[in-house]
């Protein structure tokens, strides 16, 4: 199942806070895609948060990978979790009127 993860900054974080566990954060990351679990990872234009598309056998799962993270533990971060679904769109083309 693909999850897209979307990161929210939790009030009281600093970036002092931020630098201390940037190294970490950023090789559990790395762990994580190389395992495969996270697929894609970007930043949002607007605002300096994450944005991951995980492949997981469900939201549970999603959940305990995410909270490996170090920016999660040390609760400088959360992640909404969306589930996704193919899409279907397309039949409309070809179903009969």
């Amino acid at each position: 199942m693909k999850i897209l993860a979307l990161e929210h900054e939790l009030p009281g974080a600093t970036s002092e806070q931020f630098q201390l566990y940037g190294k970490a954060e950023a090789q559990t990351v790395w762990d994580l895609h190389q395992a495969g679990k996270i697929r894609e990872l970007y930043f949002r234009v607007e605002r300096d948060e994450a944005v991951l598309v995980l492949e997981c056998a469900s939201i549970k799962e999603a959940r305990e990978i995410l909270c490996t993270l170090p920016f999660v533990q040390n609760r400088l971060i959360e992640f909404e979790l969306i589930p996704l679904k193919d899409y279907t769109g397309f039949e409309r083309l070809f179903a009969a009127n």
